[in-house]
């Protein structure tokens, strides 16, 4: 289950602390779009995920999108929040994440990832050799394939939990 573990499990982005993944020497984060920085599906980033990227970017670490979404939907979003993407990025595969690196100027061990799923986020983010962190989704409603997922996932989170290796920070 190594790769299905994060480093970190918190309730939402805005309770990351920054300073100290700065301090860890973390250059970028790299950030699931849909039920991690926003609701499903939502067009625009919110005045507090706003704010929150700017204090990203303030803690020297560059932000960047990673999404299994479509182009026009990430492209769209991204713009608004002033992040650079990559879509249609088959997580949990590699490619997209190492895109996104290659884009920000940094190695794996210099890039955190950050997502709202197991399976794709975590999952690829420590095939990729990033440091993890497991957000909880920001709603219930999202893509039908991604309900029958968080099926089996919860049944992992319960399993992680039991054993001590998952707890909201």
């Amino acid at each position: 289950m190594g790769g299905l573990r994060p480093q970190e499990y918190h309730n939402s982005i805005f309770e990351i602390d920054l300073e100290k993944l700065r301090r860890m020497g973390k250059r970028a984060i790299i950030l699931d779009l849909d039920n991690t920085l926003v609701r499903w599906n939502d067009p625009a980033p919110t005045p507090a995920l706003l704010v929150w990227l700017a204090a990203v970017r303030g803690h020297g670490l560059k932000p960047c999108i990673v999404s299994n979404n479509s182009g026009p939907r990430v492209s769209e979003f991204a713009s608004r929040a002033g992040v650079p993407f990559v879509c249609n990025a088959a997580k949990p595969r590699r490619k997209g994440f190492a895109r996104a690196m290659q884009q920000l100027g940094v190695e794996p061990h210099e890039t955190v990832v950050v997502g709202d799923q197991l399976f794709t986020d975590i999952l690829g983010g420590n095939r990729a050799g990033a440091y993890t962190i497991l957000v909880v989704p920001i709603d219930r409603r999202e893509f039908i394939g991604t309900r029958l997922v968080r099926m089996i996932e919860r049944r992992v989170l319960n399993h992680l939990r039991r054993r001590g290796l998952l707890s909201p920070k």
